[in-house]
């Protein structure tokens, strides 16, 4: 089935996006098209509606769709075969993408952060049924061959960390998944949970078995409600 993705994070509900999704569900059953709205994160700070038009696996992004931009989108591009020039993304925007390889967004602007099987149709838990094959041990090590470090300003190594925690003594240990951004203007906890929250559960739980933790817990700041909204929908 042809796709319609619609970036649906904090910026693009602040610009409209679900209102231009309800738009194209609407059109799409209107004129019985072979097309599927999906709902997916933002894929970097936009200040505007981004949706992807995918045929056939050839995508083409439009910017600043607004609700009164969509029944020409629908009429000309999937109907009628023929791109909406006016509303391309640029040259820019392509440059900004085209050299990236993503690692830890790559489901961002992909796939339902709401929805358990699009994660998992796209290798969500892969990672998590190896790693309960292995020993607490040799998933430590694993961590500190891979050279995986500390986002923060130290850079420290995480399988260090993870040992540290693995070796220290206590009957009960816990895991926290540090949401807060102190940083002025720094918003990647909250891409990241507004867009693959399964991919945090995931490597919570991960580390939770490396280390021996029973206990999880997520930290995030009011001001990230829809991030809240959408970790909670994927621990339910």
């Amino acid at each position: 089935m042809n796709k319609i993705l619609v970036c649906v994070g904090t910026s693009g509900l602040l610009a409209g996006a679900e209102k231009v999704a309800e738009i194209f569900e609407k059109l799409i059953n209107k004129y019985n098209l072979d097309f599927e709205v999906i709902r997916v994160g933002d894929r970097g700070l936009f200040r505007d509606v981004l949706v992807d038009i995918i045929i056939d696996e050839k995508r083409i992004t439009y910017e600043f769709v607004k609700p009164e931009d969509v029944e020409t989108i629908v009429r000309q591009h999937l109907i009628g075969k023929k791109p909406v020039k006016g509303k391309l993304a640029g040259k820019n925007y392509e440059k900004f993408f085209e050299m990236q390889q993503r690692f830890v967004l790559v489901n961002c602007g992909e796939i339902d952060p709401e929805d358990i099987d699009a994660y998992i149709k796209n290798n969500g838990y892969k990672a998590l049924e190896k790693a309960l094959r292995m020993d607490p041990k040799e998933i430590i090590e694993e961590m500190k061959k891979s050279g995986l470090r500390g986002r923060g300003g130290a850079g420290f190594s995480t399988g260090l960390k993870w040992q540290f925690a693995h070796d220290a003594k206590g009957d009960e240990k816990y895991i926290i998944c540090n949401a807060d951004e102190g940083d002025p203007g720094a918003f990647m906890d909250r891409s990241i949970l507004e867009g693959d929250p399964h991919a945090v559960i995931e490597g919570m739980i991960i580390g939770a078995y490396a280390i021996g933790a029973t206990t999880g817990y997520v930290y995030c700041r009011a001001e990230y409600p829809l991030a809240i909204k959408r970790i909670n929908i994927a621990l339910k």
